[in-house]
């Protein structure tokens, strides 16, 4: 493409493709700030991508479990000007969620490892509960090898399984790292990339495990700006009162009460482009098989860059083109079950006082390290938020997490079929009795993480080439093909808009989003 200068518009149309949480704050931060009206090309009907909430018989479902957490104060402000915090101590006027629905609540984190059939802290605290659980010989294994890598660390690391035994020692990893990491990517973690690793760990360690366990007593009154914790270890954290959902839609809204515009059911199938710009893009109105076309000043793009690329129509290198098609990316299911009680787990946190006849435990979610079931994780709603629930007195609303491919054994099996494998699982690692299963759902989401496998060791080739388009914005997770979380995924379109706004041509402050120290994460 012949390159031109950067210009700074005053007016006319920005689109936006994707109504994810990066396309939202993009849109909402347009209409606000700048006189471009944004318009949004959404392939579903629902806004919130991989965050929304789903509606199942008077029940939501969050995609994943979405913990409002950031060290970003713009962000925070940002979810808090649409949400305000409910009444507590830090805020005593905040409103009451009982009668309010536009809402903040407050959330005490509590995620573990099933593993053994026993539950282990997470991140893992080496206590004397742990090692009576693991037993003596497990527990010295660990110790000593520990104590190898930090004395003969791998210099030379090139993967995620070199970058956690750098940390944690091998036997530790082998434990309660390895067999999970695989079960979320499908292959082995000799084959992924230490990045990915780097970006969602960084700073975790089993000293500031051990430190963050001991000085838990004496921490009280905790900011939700926590600023100098890992997100591992936050003790508590923000949820809309009906799910993340929630705080999208009303964003939603807020974009389309200022001139915004949203296009729910349209897949974006061309990117145009002339003179060195982005013109605008075509898509397909799945609703009515109509093509639309649109014009537009810049293009703030969410969709999965193996598909953009594909979809640009002007002159691309084949190197790009060669990259693009090698990335890769893995799928998500999630399979929504209500059910009347748990089985009595061997959890020595109490749920509450008092009687608990559904056997409820107090975690939001629980990673399931048990290596003969499929299952990745498990959400239980009932501690994200009550009123996510139709009947939170009587009935308990799980979700189950599985990491599969599009077009596999496991996705390609009826919803029937799925929805009786996923309760035969729980039922095996003595979870639940399916004689106390109600109704469930079984939800599909294509593309859920971007994969570090694959050809993502030469994106940089993609990169190189896209920021020479001055007037196109690659923002969000699968748009710059990272695996962003929400509040990551939120600055880098509001970076791309101060970019935009400001005339600066230069993309570097959108991808060092998620790379400085600030920003530790450790999901």
């Amino acid at each position: 493409m012949t390159k031109e200068g950067p210009v700074k518009p005053k007016s006319g149309t920005a689109i936006i493709v994707g109504a994810g949480p990066a396309g939202i704050t993009a849109a909402y931060e347009l209409a606000h700030r700048t006189d471009l009206k944004p318009v949004i090309l959404e392939s579903s009907d629902q806004a919130g991508g991989i965050s929304k909430t789903v509606r199942f018989q008077g029940n939501r479902l969050d995609l994943g479990g979405h913990r409002f957490f950031t060290k970003s104060d713009r962000v925070l402000d940002w979810w808090l000007n649409l949400l305000p915090l409910e009444r507590s101590a830090e805020t005593p006027y905040g409103p009451d969620p009982e009668t309010t629905d536009d809402v903040m609540l407050i959330r005490r984190r509590l995620s573990r490892i099933y593993f053994l059939r026993s539950f282990f802290d997470y991140p893992v605290a080496f206590t004397p509960e742990t090692f009576r659980k693991l037993g003596a010989a497990k527990a010295a294994r660990i110790a000593l090898s520990y104590l190898k890598s930090l004395a003969f660390p791998i210099r030379d690391v090139k993967n995620i399984e070199d970058l956690l035994i750098n940390r944690f020692g091998y036997e530790l990893y082998d434990t309660f790292f390895k067999s999970y990491t695989e079960k979320v990517w499908g292959v082995p973690c000799k084959q992924i990339s230490a990045d990915w690793g780097l970006q969602r760990i960084k700073d975790m360690s089993i000293a500031k495990a051990v430190l963050h366990f001991l000085s838990r007593p004496f921490r009280s009154g905790e900011s939700l700006r926590q600023e100098n914790v890992s997100t591992s270890m936050i003790d508590q954290f923000m949820y809309p009162k009906f799910g993340p959902g929630q705080l999208w839609e009303k964003a939603a809204d807020a974009v389309v009460a200022k001139g915004g515009e949203i296009l729910f059911n349209h897949t974006v199938t061309r990117i145009h482009a002339a003179g060195g710009r982005v013109t605008g893009v075509e898509a397909v109105d799945t609703s009515s098989g109509k093509t639309v076309r649109l014009s537009g000043e810049a293009v703030f793009s969410t969709m999965p860059v193996k598909e953009l690329i594909a979809g640009l129509d002007c002159a691309v290198p084949s190197e790009v083109r060669d990259v693009a098609d090698g990335l890769q990316y893995r799928d998500f299911m999630e399979v929504g079950v209500l059910a009347k009680k748990l089985r009595p787990l061997p959890s020595s946190i109490p749920a509450g006082s008092g009687p608990n006849p559904m056997n409820l435990i107090p975690d939001t979610w629980i990673y399931i390290q048990e290596r003969e079931v499929r299952l990745g994780r498990l959400q239980i709603f009932n501690n994200w938020s009550r009123y996510m629930l139709r009947d939170p007195g009587h009935t308990l609303w799980l979700g189950l997490e599985y990491f599969c491919n599009e077009g596999d054994e496991l996705w390609r099996q009826s919803d029937p079929d799925i929805l009786k494998f996923a309760i035969n699982e729980l039922a095996s690692i003595s979870v639940i009795d399916p004689a106390d299963v109600i109704e469930g759902v079984v939800l599909r989401v294509p593309k859920s993480y971007p994969a570090y496998v694959g050809a993502y060791d030469r994106f940089s080739i993609i990169r190189t080439f896209t920021d020479t388009i001055p007037n196109l914005y690659l923002i969000g997770r699968n748009g710059m093909h990272r695996y962003n979380n929400m509040d990551h995924s939120m600055l880098t379109a509001m970076t791309a808009v101060d970019n935009l706004a400001n005339g600066v041509e230069s993309k570097d402050a959108i991808w060092d989003v998620n790379t400085e120290q600030a920003y530790l994460e450790g999901k």
